[in-house]
């Protein structure tokens, strides 16, 4: 399965391409590019083969990419759910610290109730009105010594290897 949108980029601007040169351009299907042309991609004349302009097809794709663009203010996060970014309760907000500076915000939303997450530094979550008083949970260990290993575990050969290779 190919990338949501292709890069914009391949095309080169002085050069003319074919429904069949941009498919395989982009890796994808010509039924794509039609649809791309339906929808606005403009087309040298009106005899086959059309022929689309590097240069209106590379301005057609940014413009579809900034289309789909949501940009979150700061008090804001996306829902993944409902695709646009949402005001969390204050109540139902918390910060799970990652590093000394980085964490996460982990919140519901309060249309659809899913959970909505945001990477954020502890600089930027104190410079925030809205986020001002959540209160910070400590970083979660993530692995931890264990007295008695698991059956499948190679620990006991690890131990060894490292004695040889030590000395």
């Amino acid at each position: 399965m190919g990338k949501r949108l292709p890069n914009p980029r391949l095309a080169k601007l002085h050069r003319n391409y074919t429904i069949e040169e941009v498919a395989n351009l982009f890796g994808i299907h010509k039924n794509t590019v039609g649809n791309w042309i339906k929808q606005g991609l403009s087309v040298c004349g009106r005899k086959r083969p059309f022929l689309i302009l590097g240069r209106d097809l590379r301005v057609f794709l940014e413009a579809k990419k900034v289309k789909n663009k949501r940009p979150c203010k700061p008090d804001e996060i996306y829902c993944v759910r409902c695709r646009s970014p949402k005001k969390p309760d204050a109540d139902l907000i918390e910060y799970r610290t990652i590093t000394d500076t980085l964490g996460n915000l982990v919140a519901l939303c309060p249309d659809c109730e899913s959970i909505m997450n945001r990477r954020i530094s502890l600089d930027k979550l104190k410079q925030i009105p809205a986020y001002s008083n959540i209160a910070q949970s400590l970083a979660e260990i993530h692995i931890t010594p264990c007295i008695n290993p698991s059956v499948n575990s190679d620990f006991s050969k690890g131990k060894k290897h490292y004695a040889q290779t030590s000395s």
